[in-house]
Formats: structure tokens, C-alpha cells, sequence
């Protein structure tokens, strides 16, 4: 059994690591207003370029819809730019964006274990598949499951501009213009609410997600120098990056959030240890005072 003096040492540790939590959690709540605001600020941005890429290019939209990727590849009237054609998969391109920090409950772990089921049951070798990963713990992990990571990015701030990734995200549509991969899919836990992420995997390109019949939702006619077609060549693939940086910014919010919760679970734990540590403590300290009473009466009691 442990002495008073034993449980008091971990009466005083233990409000100390409380404190340490309770201080983590408050640095996380505060960097997660911070980088929501951020998001939403995104959003703002993103659905604005996503109305003029749309309307740029309604034509090779409407004609994918019509006559499928097959037919686009074939069609010469068109200039379509190679973003929006969906080409056979010999393979696949995944960007992973996790953190390289810890104490984020199981923010890393799942991510981990729903990508590697994913890559094991998708594919049979490392040649069907190239690997990003936003985040070293995670490709170190993946290593050791077996798994080939291509390109790896660490040291990703709390609060990320495009240009701290935009080397990643740009590397990443390059590759898919060289054919290094066929599609590209980011995985990423999506952040729902402070108490709540989603494991999401997103196809970004080819660009899947813009729809022709949108372009009639906003009527604005645009006067295009040099051509439509040079446009969207610069265009389209800035659309892409930025889809990628808001996952990216999207994640973000997630770890900050999951930490945030870890930390006042641990704060939380730690309460109640003190509290149970506590009455131990009295519990302890009231039956030594009892005995060292009984001990004085009986001592009393010889002497009469």
C-alpha cells in the first residue's frame, strides 16, 4: 500500500500534467478558430473560381456529359485540356495528409488504417500506385506496413499558406499531366464539428466534380484573351491546386479539433485521478490519526 507521502507526490505530479493539458487544449481551441476562419475564407475563394472555370470551359463539359471521355479523346474541334478527360488507370496516385505531431487522439491512427486497408485491398503491387504523404509518422508507418511512399512532406505549420504547400500540390497535378498517375485521390480526415472527423477520400483529378449545367446558373459572358483554350491551361490546374490546399487546410482544422478533445480528456482523466488520489489520501490519513489515538488511550490505560 502506498504511503502518504507517496500519494501525495502524485496528488502534486498529477495536478501538474493536469495543468499542461488543460494549457494544450486551450492552444488548440485557439488555433482552430484560427484555421477555420481560414477555411472559410477558402470556401469564399473556391466557389467563386469554381463559377469561372465552369463557365470557361461549359463547352468540353457539356460534351463530356454527352459523348464520354472516349469520344473527347477522339473529337478535334475541341481543345480539351487533358485536367477534364478521364484516360485508362494503370495507376493511381494518392495524397495522404496526416500530422507529424502527436497527442491528437486517434487522428493519425485512423487515417493510417483506413488508407492502408484501402491500398492492400486495391492493389497488388507497389507499380499500381504512387504515394504523398503530408505528414513523416504516417509514411514511416506505411513503410513498415510494407507499403512504397513515393514523396514525402513534413514540418507543415498550424496554419498553412498555398505557398508553404504549393510545391506538393503543384508537384502533384504535374504528375498527373505527365501520366506519372492516371487519377489522383486525396485521403484525409474531414473536419465536421469540434467533437467530429470523417476519414474522406476525394477524387481530384481528373476533374470529376464540375457540372456543365451550372454555367446557366450565372450569366456572365467573358471576353477571352488570348483564347479559352490558354486560359484554361493556366486556370484549370490552379483550380486543382486549390481544391487539394483546401483538403489540405480541411485536415488542419481536423487535428487541431481531435487534439483539442484529446487534451481535455486528459485534463478531465487527470481531474478525477486527483480526486480519487485525494480521498486516499484523507482515507489513509484519517486511519493513522485513529491508530496513533488508539495508541495514546492504550498507553493511557497501562499506566492506570
Amino acid at each position: 500500500m502506498a504511503s502518504l507521502i507517496d500519494i501525495k507526490k502524485r496528488i502534486a505530479s498529477t495536478k501538474k500534467t493536469s495543468q499542461i493539458t488543460s494549457a494544450m487544449q486551450m492552444v488548440s481551441a485557439s488555433k482552430l478558430t484560427r484555421v477555420e476562419q481560414q477555411v472559410r475564407n477558402y470556401q469564399m475563394y473556391a466557389k467563386k473560381i469554381r463559377e469561372i472555370v465552369t463557365h470557361i470551359a461549359g463547352s468540353q463539359l457539356m460534351f463530356l456529359e454527352e459523348h464520354g471521355h472516349v469520344a473527347a479523346q477522339e473529337q478535334q474541334d475541341i481543345d480539351f485540356n487533358d485536367l477534364l478527360i478521364r484516360r485508362p488507370v494503370k495507376r493511381t496516385g494518392y495524397l495522404i495528409i496526416s500530422s507529424d505531431k502527436g497527442l491528437a487522439g486517434s487522428y493519425n491512427s485512423s487515417i493510417l488504417k483506413a488508407t492502408r486497408d484501402m491500398i492492400l485491398q486495391d492493389h497488388q503491387t507497389s507499380d499500381e500506385y504512387v504515394i504523398i504523404s503530408i505528414g513523416e509518422t504516417l509514411a514511416n508507418d506505411l513503410k513498415k506496413s510494407g507499403i512504397h511512399v513515393e514523396y514525402v512532406v513534413s514540418d507543415l505549420s498550424d496554419q498553412p499558406s498555398f505557398n508553404e504547400v504549393t510545391q506538393v500540390v503543384s508537384q502533384a497535378v504535374k504528375h498527373f499531366h505527365d501520366a506519372v498517375f492516371d487519377e489522383l485521390y486525396v485521403c484525409y480526415n474531414h473536419h465536421v464539428n469540434a467533437l467530429t472527423s470523417q476519414f474522406h477520400v476525394e477524387m481530384m483529378l481528373p476533374l470529376g466534380d464540375l457540372d456543365h449545367e451550372e454555367v446557366e446558373e450565372h450569366e456572365i459572358d467573358y471576353l477571352f484573351e488570348p483564347t479559352e483554350g490558354d486560359i484554361l491551361e493556366v486556370l484549370l490546374p490552379q483550380y486543382a491546386e486549390s481544391l487539394i490546399y483546401g483538403a489540405i487546410i480541411d485536415a488542419k482544422a481536423a487535428e487541431h479539433a481531435s487534439r483539442m478533445t484529446a487534451m481535455k480528456s486528459a485534463t478531465d482523466n487527470a481531474k478525477d485521478l486527483i480526486d480519487q488520489l485525494t480521498m486516499e489520501y484523507n482515507q489513509l490519513r484519517q486511519a493513522a490519526i485513529t491508530q496513533e489515538i488508539n495508541e495514546i488511550v492504550g498507553g493511557a490505560q497501562a499506566l492506570d
